[in-house]
């Protein structure tokens, strides 16, 4: 799932954040929608950067400051 489709999602919802599934349905992590604001607005973003792209990047240290 792209950036602009979450958010789309979590508009359409009225959530604030979206949990991350893998492929066996287990619960793996969770995105809000600041984080993909923050991407979103970032200079490196383009339309191709996924939930999975965002997750990593909270994860690398020093690489994109995002509160949970």
């Amino acid at each position: 799932m792209t950036v602009e489709v979450a958010l789309a999602v979590m508009a359409g919802a009225r959530v604030g954040c979206l949990l991350v599934c893998d492929e066996d349905d287990q619960h793996t992590d969770s995105v809000t929608e600041a984080q993909l604001t923050v991407v979103r607005a970032g200079a490196a973003y383009t339309d191709r950067i996924r939930l999975r792209d965002v997750l990593r990047l909270c994860r690398a240290p020093g690489t994109l400051t995002l509160s949970r």
